[in-house]
């Protein structure tokens, strides 16, 4: 199941690190810290899969050596309390390829950070979980100051708004949303709050493996702590009433497996018998629907809800097929040709067929088609003609696979 998780900090020396040993310790290489002069070994770490510095435009060539980079960085800031670097992680969907992930997060990383002035150092990881799962993300280190050709400028503070990081957050599920539209995965994920999105459970701060076999003591161990005592909250929560996970997975995919369920209760309870008690209520749930096996053969679960918020669906889809609308004309949809051909896209005959039976003047229009055959691109090229139009378009996936 895909996990929102997107998170920023901020790398400084007064708490005693260095810039350095974090790019080596994410990228699992052995760099000499020139400051210091000392060598940060960590060539023994699993899970690296790709790494890379990635350059704006006007810095310097050099810098896409990560030991001159960073050293650089630590040689233009002087003070001790100096912020060095700022780190942003996120977590990548597991439904997504290796490749996929990599060219995910890559995508991100160049329109969101290198595209505004920042050097980003990017590493993505593919970490196994104790539960045998893949746990994959991205870590991106970014510089602070501006890059130029001789080095390194003033600091941006623009860089540093809150309102940035939220736009961030909100940017990123955007783009892993869209992935996992194209290949018609049936995942989401959301940045909002709980709160937010109406889910009566508390956030749970992300406790790496590391940290969870961190001994109790300093400020780690009351991490852990506090994360146990939410967990178990949590818990009670679900226990007393089953229908909040099934709202919370439902939120993310309309159909879930009971290694879906199992994970996510999991994630929000604390210990073996609060999980069996939080598990074996929300099995015994009546709004928990079963759906049989999916093409894998495994079973695959529902809510009540979600089943009543179809069939209002098939109601107004059904009202809909029954009305005539303002179709597109062939000035628009040649628009929207061309425009895709400029984009490198350019639609098979399938795909101008269907095109061509979405943008005609009925009030509702179904398009079957299996998965990555290109509906979701398709679309993109009908929405262009909607929209020249004059049409506000918005979209909306809510689909079941059995």
């Amino acid at each position: 199941m895909a996990i929102f998780h997107f998170s920023a900090k901020v790398i400084g020396r007064s708490s005693g690190r260095s810039a350095v040993a974090a790019a080596a310790y994410r990228a699992g290489e052995r760099l000499h810290d020139e400051r210091i002069d000392r060598d940060h070994d960590f060539t023994s770490k699993a899970g690296v899969l790709h790494s890379e510095v990635m350059l704006p435009k006007g810095a310097p060539e050099a810098f896409v050596d990560r030991a001159t980079l960073w050293n650089a960085v630590e040689a233009a800031e002087k003070r001790k309390d100096a912020q060095l670097a700022r780190e942003v992680e996120f977590a990548l969907p597991r439904e997504l390829s290796r490749k996929d992930n990599i060219k995910l997060a890559r995508e991100f990383v160049k329109a969101e950070f290198v595209e505004r002035g920042m050097i980003a150092d990017l590493n993505v990881h593919w970490d196994i979980g104790e539960d045998g799962k893949a746990k994959p993300h991205a870590h991106v280190m970014l510089t602070m100051r501006e890059g130029t050709k001789d080095g390194f400028g003033a600091k941006v503070r623009d860089w540093n708004k809150t309102a940035l990081i939220e736009q961030w957050r909100e940017r990123w599920a955007d783009h892993v949303n869209r992935a996992l539209a194209e290949r018609d995965i049936d995942a989401r994920i959301d940045h909002r709050s709980l709160e937010a999105q109406g889910i009566a459970l508390e956030p749970q701060d992300k406790i790496g493996p590391a940290a969870s076999r961190i001994g109790g003591r300093g400020l780690e161990a009351e991490r852990i702590e506090e994360h146990r005592a939410i967990a178990q909250r949590n818990g009670e929560r679900i226990i007393a009433n089953p229908a909040l996970a099934l709202d919370a997975i439902t939120h993310q995919q309309a159909t879930f497996t009971r290694r879906d369920l199992a994970a996510f209760v999991h994630r929000h309870s604390d210990g073996k018998e609060q999980f069996d008690a939080a598990y074996n209520a929300v099995r015994a749930s009546p709004e928990l629907i079963a759906l049989g096996k999916d093409g894998r053969g495994q079973d695959r679960f529902t809510s009540r809800a979600m089943i009543e918020t179809e069939q209002r669906l098939h109601r107004a889809a059904d009202t809909m097929a029954q009305r005539t609308e303002q179709g597109v004309n062939d000035v628009q949809r040649n628009a929207a040709f061309v425009n895709a051909a400029k984009r490198g896209l350019v639609l098979s005959g399938e795909q101008k067929a269907a095109f061509e039976h979405v943008t005609n003047s009925k009030g509702l229009a179904v398009v079957v088609g299996y998965a990555g055959t290109g509906k979701s691109a398709m679309l993109g090229v009908a929405r262009e003609a909607w929209e020249c139009a004059g049409y506000n378009v918005r979209g909306a996936a809510l689909c079941r696979s059995v």
